[in-house]
């Protein structure tokens, strides 16, 4: 069963904490671990995560592209940005900077949902928790302290 995962940014989130370097910091640790992932995105996040993947980190560089259905050269790059389904190939990890739950988060490993500090996107990712939390998928959620370390959440 998919592992569905809050990641919880501070009310007053400044550029460091964003949503989209987030995102970054997530497709790192996870394609470390030899993991591919999908990030799912609206056109404007996708971009501004496809520009990101290049520099967040000093020295740093993820293989990523953005995807919007087509086919793809092999090998695959381990990070897929995109709004459509992804391919069959990418199962492992979806990262989630949409409003609403995927229609095909289920076919995931995990699925990493990034909570921004303002108001109208918390009201969002409670939506999508009561949808995974309702149909019984296994939840953790974890917030940002001051050191920018994640600390998870009691339940």
């Amino acid at each position: 069963m998919t592992r569905i995962d809050f990641y919880i940014l501070p009310e007053m989130a400044g550029p460091a904490d964003s949503a989209v370097l987030t995102a970054c910091r997530l497709c790192d640790k996870a394609t470390a671990a030899g993991k591919q992932v999908y990030v799912h995105a609206d056109a404007a996040t996708a971009e501004d995560i496809d520009g990101a993947l290049w520099s967040f980190r000093q020295g740093s560089f993820i293989a990523h592209e953005l995807y919007h259905g087509q086919a793809l050269a092999e090998p695959l790059p381990a990070v897929l940005i995109g709004v459509v389904e992804p391919p069959d190939s990418h199962h492992d990890i979806l990262v989630n900077l949409g409003r609403e739950v995927p229609d095909y988060f289920s076919r995931f490993e995990r699925v990493l949902e990034i909570v921004a500090g303002d108001a109208a996107q918390r009201a969002a990712a409670r939506e999508r928790y009561r949808f995974y939390r309702d149909r019984g998928y296994p939840l953790n959620s974890y917030e940002q302290n001051a050191a920018g370390a994640w600390v998870q959440r009691a339940r």
